[in-house]
C-alpha cells in the first residue's frame, strides 16, 4: 500500500497560528474515514517506524543539546564559551531539515524551506554576515523550538508508545515462550506462574489489545507531530510578506487597468477619429473630382488637402496599432511579434512555437517587451540580424531576443532596458541581459502565465 492510497494529503487545508496553511495530515484522515481498518492498512507500521527513528534521532539532539549547553557554560569565562551559546540556535536549522525529509515516511506533503536566501559576498563576510541572518530570521527560532520539543516531548512519548508496542508483542508471544521453555517455569505476574500455552492465551489477548492501543496512540502522536511540524517548519506570512504580497496584487491592478484604458482609447480611434478621416479624405477626392475642370488651383488644394489627410490617417492607423494591435487579440502573440517583424529595418527570424494562446496581460506584456527590443536593437545595436525565439515551459513564457551587434547594452545607459524590466516585474517576470562589448546582445525574458 503505498502512502496516498484512498487519502488525499492535499484536501482540506486548515489554518494554524499566522496564517499557516496547513494541509489535511494524511494519518488523520486514514483514521477518520474507518478506524477498524487502520489496524489492517500499513499506516501502524509507518507510524511505528516514524515514532522510532524521531526517538533515536531526538536521543542524539538532546545528548547534543545537553553537551553544547554544558561546554558554552563551562567556557563562558574564557568567551569562547558565551559564542557556542550564541550560535546555538542554529542548531535547530539541520534538525528542521532533516524532519521535513524524514516525514515524508508519514505525510507525502512536506513544509518549505522558510528561509530567505544569505548576501553573497566574500567568504569571511559571507559567514559572518550569514550567521547575523540566519539568527535575525524568526524562522531560526520557531526551528530551535521544534528541535526541543522533539527531543524532549517527542523523544518521550514516541519511546512510551515503542515500549508499549514491545511489551504487548512479548505478550502476544507468550504462549510460544512457555511452549518452548517448558518445563521451565514461566511468571508473566510475579508470583503466579503460567502451567501452560493454554493458560497464556489471555496474556495473548491482552497483548494484541497492547498492540492495537499502541497503533492508535502512535497515529496519535504522529497526527501531533506532523501538525507541528508544519506550524514551526514551514513558511509564515509575517507582516513584511503580506504587505510585498498586497504590493504586487496592487500593481497587477493597476497594470489591468492600465490596460483597459489603453484598450478605450485604441478603439474610441479606430472607431472614431480613424473613420472620420476617412470619410474626410472621401469627400475631399470628391470635391477634387468636381473642381478639377472648373478650377485647376483650387483643385490642386484640395488634392493637397486629401494627401494630408491621407498621411494623417496613416500616421493614426500607425498608432491605433502600437497602443494594441488587432492581430494580438485576434490571433495572439506569435502572428503579432511576426508582423512587427516585417516591418522592421534589420532582419528578423521569429521563432515562437506556442501551444495554446497565453493570458491577455502577458500576450501585451510580452509583445510590447519585443517591440521595444526591436526599436532599441534598430537604434543602438548595429545588427544586421535579429532572432526572436519563443517557448511556453512549464506554464512559464521564455523570450529570446538576440541580435549581432556592437554589444555593450547597458541599462543605466537610457537604452530602454530598465523600462522593460520595470514592465516586466509587474507580473512577477524577469529580464536577463547579456551583451559583453563587441556582441553579441541576447535579451532572456521570462514570464509567469499562471494567476
Amino acid at each position: 500500500m503505498s502512502l496516498t492510497d484512498g487519502v488525499d494529503p492535499t484536501a482540506d487545508p486548515t489554518t494554524g497560528p499566522d496564517g499557516v496553511a496547513v494541509p489535511d495530515i494524511a494519518v488523520r484522515r486514514a483514521l477518520g474515514r474507518r478506524p477498524a481498518d487502520f489496524l489492517f492498512s500499513a499506516w501502524p507500521l509507518r507510524c511505528w517506524l516514524n515514532l522510532l527513528g524521531g526517538a533515536l534521532f531526538g536521543l542524539g539532539l538532546l545528548l547534543a543539546l545537553v553537551v553544547l549547553v554544558s561546554v558554552g557554560i563551562l567556557l563562558s569565562v574564557v568567551g569562547v564559551g558565551l559564542l557556542l551559546l550564541a550560535c546555538l540556535p542554529l542548531l535547530g536549522i539541520p534538525v528542521a531539515r532533516v524532519e521535513r525529509r524524514r516525514l515524508r515516511l508519514v505525510q507525502p506533503l512536506r513544509p518549505a524551506d522558510p528561509h530567505t536566501p544569505a548576501p553573497e559576498e566574500g567568504l569571511r563576510r559571507r559567514v559572518r554576515h550569514r550567521l547575523r541572518h540566519r539568527l535575525a530570521e524568526r524562522a531560526t527560532w520557531r526551528e530551535l523550538g521544534y528541535a526541543a520539543l522533539l527531543a524532549v516531548v517527542f523523544t518521550g512519548a514516541g519511546l512510551g508508545v515503542v515500549a508499549l508496542l514491545a511489551f504487548s508483542c512479548v505478550l502476544v508471544a507468550t504462549p510460544v515462550v512457555v511452549w518452548a521453555l517448558a518445563p521451565e517455569t514461566v511468571m508473566i505476574i510475579p508470583g503466579q506462574a503460567v502451567p501452560d500455552p493454554l493458560s497464556a492465551v489471555p496474556f495473548s489477548l491482552a497483548g494484541l489489545a497492547g498492540v492495537a492501543l499502541s497503533a492508535y496512540a502512535a497515529a496519535w502522536l504522529t497526527v501531533g507531530q506532523v501538525w507541528t511540524a508544519w506550524i514551526l517548519l514551514a513558511p509564515r506570512k509575517d507582516p513584511e510578506n503580506r504587505r510585498v504580497i498586497e504590493l504586487t496584487r496592487s500593481r497587477a491592478r493597476l497594470a489591468d487597468a492600465f490596460e483597459a484604458e489603453r484598450r478605450r482609447i485604441e478603439r474610441d480611434l479606430h472607431d472614431g477619429a480613424q473613420q472620420q478621416l476617412v470619410a474626410l479624405t472621401m469627400t475631399l477626392g470628391l470635391a477634387e473630382l468636381e473642381m478639377r475642370e472648373a478650377d485647376p488651383k483650387a483643385a490642386a488644394l484640395v488634392a493637397r488637402g486629401r494627401g494630408e489627410a491621407r498621411r494623417a490617417l496613416d500616421q493614426l492607423r500607425d498608432l491605433v496599432r502600437g497602443i494594441h494591435p488587432q492581430v494580438l487579440t485576434d490571433h495572439g502573440l506569435a502572428a503579432a511579434v511576426a508582423e512587427v517583424a516585417q516591418r522592421s529595418p534589420i532582419p528578423v527570424e521569429a521563432a515562437i512555437d506556442l501551444p495554446r494562446r497565453l493570458p491577455p496581460l502577458v500576450e501585451a506584456t510580452a509583445y510590447f517587451t519585443v517591440t521595444e527590443a526591436l526599436a532599441n536593437a534598430a537604434k543602438h545595436s548595429g545588427a544586421s540580424r535579429i532572432g526572436i525565439t519563443g517557448t511556453l515551459v512549464d506554464d512559464r513564457l521564455t523570450l529570446l531576443i538576440t541580435d549581432d551587434g556592437r554589444g555593450g547594452a547597458d541599462p543605466a545607459a537610457g537604452t530602454g532596458l530598465s523600462g522593460l524590466a520595470d514592465r516586466l516585474a509587474i507580473l512577477r517576470g524577469r529580464l536577463l541581459v547579456s551583451s559583453p562589448v563587441g556582441g553579441p546582445t541576447q535579451l532572456r525574458v521570462e514570464v509567469p502565465c499562471s494567476a
